[in-house]
Formats: C-alpha cells, structure tokens, sequence
C-alpha cells in the first residue's frame, strides 16, 4: 500500500475551483530530505519553471518556483546554478554566505550570466574541471560550449553525424561527466537526416563513448539522462519506464526498476537516487512506446513528479506528485547541504534591490 499523503501545496485556482498546480508528497518525503540534508531542483519546460525544493520546517515544504522560458538542463557546481531556456543559458549565483541565512534562505540564487545561444534546443548541462560550461546541443547534434562572439562552439559529434547541421538528426539528448569530462552521451537515434529519430523511437537508442565514438550499448527506447555514479553508468530507458544501468563488459542495458511514467532527470545521493516522471504527451512522439504496455500491465496511470529509489534494492521508498498544469519535467539535480534555496526572479523588484559586493583584490 502506497503511504498516505502527508503534505500539499496548492497554487492559485482557475475556473470551478480546479488548482492550477498541486504537489503532494509521500509521508515520510519531508524526513528523508531532513536526513540526507539536501534540497532538490527540477525544471519542466512543458510550464517553463523552474523549481526548488527543500525544508520550511520538518512539517513543510519550501517549493519556490520561477519563470525560465522552456527550461530544461541544470547543473550545480559550488555556488553556480545553471540552467539552460528556450534561447539562453543562465548562471545563478548564489549570495548568502556559508553558514548564514536570509529571510530563512541559506541558498539565494540571483541571475548573473546569461550566454544567448539561440533556439538549439539545448539538453543536459555539465561543468567540466576547467570550470568550463559543456552542454549538449540537441538541434546540431553535438557537444558545445558557450562562444564570446557566437552561439556556441563545437566540441563533438557522432561519428554518424556527416556534418553540423540545424536538424535534430539523432536527437542526442544527455551527457553523463566522469573525472570532469564528457565520457557518455545519449541519443535515440543513428540516423543522420533532419528529424530521421522519431522513426527510430522503439529500439534505435544508444549510448555513445565520447572519448572512443564507439557505441556502448543499442536498442535503447529513447533513453536520457545517463549519470555515472559509483562505479556505474546509470541510465533512464524513457521509451520502456526502466530505470537501470549499463553493463559495458556485456555491453546490455540492466533494468533495475519500472517507473509509472516518462523518465528524464536524474540525480544521486548516497544510496539513492531520485528520477523524474512525466505523462506522455498526446502525440506521435510519445505513443505507442513500451511504456504504455507496461502502464496496461500494472493498472497504472502515468504520472508527473519524483520517485526515490534505493540503490540496494531497487524500490521506491519515497515520492513526489506534481498535478494539475505541469505534465511533464525535464532534468533533476541533488543540492547536498542546502535547507531551503530560492532564486531570484526577472520580474519582482527583488532583482533590484539584491546587491552583493566581491571582496577588494588589490586596488587601481
């Protein structure tokens, strides 16, 4: 039996009194954030939101959301949040200091950099270990990173991708870091003509060795999200509902556990890790897939929010419902240490009135 709710937060109502946006989460939610010390953000570009989760006290939760234009692709490194819009990639910074707070915030994320990279569809995010910005351009198909004087540079393509191009061929999607470089990517597809993936969504999906361009395991159902974690490539077969991971010794895609809904994002801590979950859309793109079997099977309905799975065993132990407007998210990222983020919006007088001065370095 599934735990009872526990807590909700309503947004404002429309018409009939029908919320715009409800999240509920499963009892003991809130205690396992308290004990993992962390705090979680996730974008869905469906709304284009981003939100961030944590801790008002141990009976609520802190759910702050801002507006970013088809957000999809996060990172965190040290106190830069980035995430990735419909034509811009945004540096947050935070300004509280270590150990301090603000109006209960121990996290304050206010808009520093943005990058215009143009409408490229920009997936999954990562910091390399020179600091530098690495992000996969999902309309030409490539790794990139950000340019001074253009939309972006190139970095990398599959060795089946005969030229940069703004036609989504493959639709590579997700990029797993090891030892602060881009070592895996995904895509759902090998084909190499304009929009040629959506007729390989079944089985055309594989997992790319950048370092090697040999492909690493095939037959993938629009996979995302790869993230390497504790020895192990772990990987998201939206097409199918499996989260896993890659045997690359047998070169095969281990299923660990089925999830009521589209996967994409994800994120780990300790023995855990925490996926998110969207209903499909009411398109060709997203039907006739797996997943929908495996929906029929369980008698389940397709849902929208967070599952944290243990490690160990492969069970869910906690969730998290997003209903009402948001159907969909995107990427998901852990903030270990951190009680209760916000970020500053583009709107609110706050951007004005939030000045943070850098220490003095020498003088003119």
């Amino acid at each position: 039996m599934a735990p009872e709710d526990k807590n909700a937060s309503v947004g404002g109502g429309g018409q009939d009194n029908e919320p715009k946006l409800a999240i509920s989460a499963s009892r003991q939610f809130n205690n396992w954030i308290a004990e993992q010390g962390l705090s979680i953000g996730f974008t869905t570009y469906q709304a284009g939101k981003v939100f961030l989760i944590g801790l008002r006290d141990e009976e609520r939760l802190s759910i702050e959301e801002r507006t970013l234009s088809r957000c999809m692709g996060m990172a965190v490194s040290g106190n830069s949040l980035w995430v990735s819009s419909l034509y811009q990639i945004w540096r947050f910074e935070n300004v509280v200091p270590e150990g301090k707070a603000h109006d209960d915030y121990d996290r304050i994320f206010v808009p520093k950099v943005s990058y215009v990279t143009g409408d490229c569809d920009v997936h999954d995010l990562g910091i390399d270990a020179d600091g530098r910005l690495v992000f996969v351009n999902t309309l030409f198909g490539c790794l990139a990173t950000t340019s001074e004087t253009h939309s972006f540079q190139p970095l990398w393509q599959p060795h089946f991708i005969s030229q940069l191009a703004a036609e989504d061929r493959c639709h590579l999607n997700g990029m797993a870091m090891v030892d602060g470089r881009p070592k895996f990517v995904t895509a759902v597809s090998q084909s190499d003509v304009a929009d040629g993936w959506r007729d390989r969504r079944g089985d055309g999906g594989i997992v790319i060795d950048v370092g090697s361009n040999e492909i690493v395991v095939g037959g993938l159902s629009m996979p995302h999200s790869p993230r390497f974690y504790d020895g192990k490539l772990w990987l998201l077969d939206s097409g199918t509902g499996y989260f896993g991971y890659v045997d690359q010794e047998k070169g095969v895609f281990e299923r660990v556990t089925f999830c009521p809904g589209y996967l994409r994002g994800m994120s780990f801590h300790g023995h855990f890790a925490v996926v998110g979950l969207s209903k499909q859309r009411g398109n060709r793109t997203f039907s006739g897939l797996a997943l929908d079997e495996g929906l029929r099977e369980r008698d389940a309905d397709p849902r929208c929010g967070l599952h944290v799975i243990d490690l160990r065993t492969g069970d869910v132990v906690h969730w998290m419902r997003v209903e009402g407007v948001i159907e969909e998210l995107y990427d998901v990222v852990l903030m270990p240490g951190v009680r209760r983020p916000t970020a500053i919006g583009f709107v609110s007088d706050e951007i004005r009135r939030v000045i943070s001065v850098a220490p003095e370095e020498g003088s003119l």
